[in-house]
């Protein structure tokens, strides 16, 4: 099994969290710094991280959050902050699949399978997250229409959605978005690339996985049915 895959089944961090840690030196093997994500683990080797043997996890466990406002979605802040990982007491190392900025609210799903976590996140699966913003004004067709083409928001990247939904009440509107990239702030960015501002961002649905009740700050484990629906 490649050193990178090794460390994302024991529960340490995605695999491409995971291909960071290696070469920048924080995994041994028998003893030895080793900085080649490609290494091939053998039965017998030894492998530890942060001063600690690791071990494949037999069972996955995933939880969904509804995210309060000013939560950093993190596994750890070097300034303190609380994380959504203070809001689900759990002695596995546990890590979000993904990001909300510390202002968006709603679902964030959280594991301990870092090969879970790229699945869902890298965008050739194509995942879908669901979103809903308020905005000042409205989107004309145009403005829709180049949302669903890919709209440039800056650093070399364009933003893609499609709205599923607009309803306008006198000088704000309420919009349903689907994205299926999962880039850095993507709403927000085609947003201001648009010149609309964004009153409040809320993500309710992430693949098949609905928030439906939870209040914000509460969390449940998905079913073993549920993960498995996560991935097909």
């Amino acid at each position: 099994m490649r050193l990178n895959k090794y460390l994302a089944q024991s529960g340490v961090a995605s695999r491409r969290e995971s291909d960071r840690l290696i070469q920048d030196g924080t995994v041994t093997v028998n003893g030895q710094v080793i900085i080649d994500p490609a290494y091939q683990v053998q039965e017998t080797d030894v492998v530890t991280f942060d001063g600690k043997v690791l071990k494949p996890q037999e069972s996955t466990v995933v939880y969904m959050l509804n995210k309060p406002k000013n939560v950093i979605t993190t596994a750890r802040d070097e300034f303190g902050r609380r994380t959504v990982l203070d809001l689900i007491p759990s002695n596995r190392r546990l890590f979000p699949i993904g990001r909300l900025d510390k202002d968006t609210t709603g679902l964030i799903l959280i594991t301990d399978n870092g090969e879970l976590a790229n699945y869902l996140m890298h965008p050739k699966n194509r995942i879908s997250r669901f979103y809903e913003a308020e905005i000042e004004g409205q989107l004309s067709p145009q403005e829709i229409a180049k949302i669903k083409k890919g709209i440039f928001i800056g650093d070399g990247e364009f933003g893609r959605g499609e709205v599923v939904k607009q309803i306008t009440r006198k000088t704000r509107s309420n919009i349903t978005l689907r994205l299926r990239q999962g880039k850095k702030r993507e709403v927000r960015r085609m947003f201001y690339s648009l010149s609309k501002k964004v009153y409040s961002l809320h993500r309710f649905k992430y693949g098949t996985i609905s928030l439906g009740n939870l209040q914000p700050g509460q969390w449940r484990g998905l079913t073993q049915k549920e993960i498995n629906l996560l991935t097909k």
